[in-house]
């Protein structure tokens, strides 16, 4: 970054940023907001085609993870950021609360290791015994329950909007329809190859068209998301072997027919790779369920499996009885960007700049899964003082 008073050699930008879903847009504002002249390349032709639109816009209270751990921290001071930004900002969202139920009497364990995990992160949550959850949401049918009061819902698509105009009024700009190619070491800077990008119907990714730009600048935060490993290859210094690799976990939502009976989130005891199909609402009041954990494509593939209905009829009347067969509709899918596969554990974000990997002015952020939304501007936070590092 250039200060007043210092010589540095020319630069078009201070800093690139690589995907304009919501942790690259946070990560971007923060940047913008330091001082720093900011340029967001997204591929697609809008922001937050990705994980950033398909997810469960959930803004979750940190209640899962192991303690210490970036996810863990990050989402417990995302939480906060979040609620803060959107009370100041007027983004839409709403503090519902939400339960964690146990529908078997083996489950009751797994309520126990989730509170105690969730103190030892600092959020403390509620019993709720089965005549209780009864009175706050008579549907379901439970043994026993968690009531964490600080989740929530948020609208994703407004937050970005917000977070691109803090971005533009700081003199940062997005530009669509353009891919990162690659990048090699010019003295302090970074040279980059951009290509304008489009889409084929029949294309999983975008495919670069035209001839490449080239511009320089001093930092690059690689924030693409489902493409995140394989853009840092592209970065010169960054042996392929020194990181992880990119898989995709598929999940499918189903929504529900009819009068919606909940008034708040309502989760299963989590599975491995995921929470469990759970009970999310939006905005509007409407009810839907997921994500599953379906597949494991090798590919950006976003085709939904309409014989996953009776799985998700299962599950769900473990919780929710009274559902009827005809009341599920399919929704959509959405991709988790995981780094571990589907026999490891799962793993936590990394935010890798030149403290692990060496190189002056990069951080490339991957796996970063959910609770990223939640924690997008926390780990904006970690990227303004890690592109320093």
């Amino acid at each position: 970054m250039h200060r007043p008073g210092m010589s540095a050699p020319q630069t078009d930008f201070d800093a690139l940023v690589i995907g304009a879903g919501v942790v690259g847009l946070a990560c971007a504002r923060s940047l913008a907001l330091s001082g720093r002249s900011v340029l967001v390349v997204e591929a697609e032709s809008k922001f937050g085609e990705h994980a950033s639109s398909r997810n469960s816009e959930v803004i979750h209270a940190g209640v899962y993870y192991p303690p210490g751990s970036n996810k863990a921290r990050l989402c417990v001071r995302g939480k906060a950021l979040l609620y803060a930004y959107c009370a100041e900002r007027q983004v839409p969202h709403r503090q519902l609360g939400k339960l964690i139920v146990a529908t078997t009497p083996e489950e009751l364990g797994a309520l126990e290791t989730i509170r105690a995990r969730a103190s030892a992160c600092g959020v403390e949550l509620e019993s709720r015994s089965h005549r209780q959850v009864a009175a706050m949401e008579p549907a379901i049918v439970c043994q026993e329950a968690l009531w964490s009061s600080t989740s929530g819902i948020i609208d994703s698509h407004a937050l970005m909007l917000s977070l691109i105009g803090d971005l533009e009024q700081g003199g940062g700009t997005v530009v669509f329809r353009t891919q990162f190619l690659r990048a090699i070491r010019a003295g302090s800077n970074w040279r980059v190859w951009l290509g304008a990008a489009s889409r084929r119907p029949d294309e999983g990714a975008a495919a670069v068209v035209d001839d490449p730009a080239e511009i320089t600048v001093r930092e690059i935060v690689n924030c693409a998301g489902l493409h995140a490993p394989r853009v840092a290859a592209a970065i010169e210094g960054l042996a392929e072997s020194g990181l992880p690799c990119q898989r995709y976990c598929r999940g499918h939502y189903f929504g529900l027919r009819g009068r919606n009976p909940f008034r708040h989130l309502v989760y299963p005891v989590p599975v491995q790779h995921g929470l469990g199909i759970h009970v999310t609402l939006d905005l509007a009041g409407q009810a839907r369920f997921g994500p599953d954990v379906a597949s494991w494509p090798d590919e950006i593939d976003y085709g939904f499996e309409s014989d996953r209905a009776p799985v998700f009829a299962k599950a769900i009347r473990q919780y929710f009885p009274s559902l009827q067969d005809d009341h599920l509709v399919p929704s959509y899918t959405g991709l988790r960007a995981k780094i571990s596969g589907p026999d490891e554990p799962g793993a936590d974000f990394r935010i890798d700049g030149p403290q692990t990997h060496g190189l002056k002015g990069v951080v490339n952020l991957m796996g970063i899964e959910s609770p990223g939304l939640t924690s997008s501007l926390a780990i904006s936070e970690e990227v303004l003082v890690a592109v320093d590092g």
